[in-house]
């Protein structure tokens, strides 16, 4: 019956189109709801993060291409890969940081950039990490991607002046809420890549949490606050 399979899709599709309509809705709502004069605020350098962070050293330091650049319209942005003593496995850290979204510059989230480097999404979630140092959690998505016989464990945030968020829409809400009331519309996209060895997916959530753990306070430190 084509009508009843066409209706049959279309429900099928709905769900996904009121996600992408509300999302919509929200970039709407966070765009027009940013001042024509924003705060000023400093933002330190990210060249000048930690390259040593408690175990973790910094072993590479990657330039951001100018065709990704042109697509990203970051600020400042980070890419970097560290290395703790007792792991041969490297943790990957990239910042991206958007100092006004007034023009309509924002963050690309992860899932939309994955797949078109080859990686095909396994699993995704929403998690929550125990930062000790800060005396709280913090909520973060988790992706696992694959291309070809590797997968690879992705973890990522949007990180703003007030709070920290993994969901796309909170963090639509969040900037038009912000904007009204700071004047600001600054935020960055953090994301922490573990390849997922022999060893299994268990020791790559191991190794990306301590990274996060260690990290956090630093990046507490070096993106602007309120």
């Amino acid at each position: 019956m084509p009508g009843e399979n066409g209706r049959a899709i279309s429900l099928l599709k709905a769900p996904a189109a009121v996600a992408l309509s509300a999302l919509l809705v929200l970039q709407a709502a966070g765009y027009y709801s940013i001042p024509k004069t924003e705060t000023d605020f400093v933002a330190l350098p990210l060249a000048e993060f930690p390259k040593q962070i408690d175990a973790w050293t910094t072993v590479a330091e990657y330039p951001i291409e100018s065709e990704v650049q042109a697509v990203l319209k970051a600020s400042d942005s980070l890419n970097r890969s560290y290395l703790r003593p007792d792991s041969r496995v490297s943790v990957n850290l990239f910042v991206a940081f958007f100092r006004s979204q007034a023009s309509g510059v924002a963050p690309h989230s992860p899932k939309n950039c994955l797949p078109g480097s080859g990686y095909a999404p396994l699993s995704s979630g929403i998690i929550q990490l125990q930062i000790p140092a800060l005396g709280d959690s913090i909520e973060v998505n988790r992706y696992v991607v694959g291309r070809g016989e590797s997968k690879t464990l992705v973890l990522y945030w949007y990180q703003t002046p007030k709070r920290i968020v993994a969901s796309e829409y909170a963090a639509k809400f969040w900037l038009a809420a912000d904007s009204i009331r700071y004047h600001r519309s600054d935020t960055s996209l953090v994301r922490v890549v573990v390849p997922i060895t022999d060893s299994g997916e268990a020791e790559a959530d191991r190794l990306a949490t301590s990274f996060v753990q260690a990290a956090l306070p630093a990046l507490n430190r070096q993106l602007p606050r309120l």
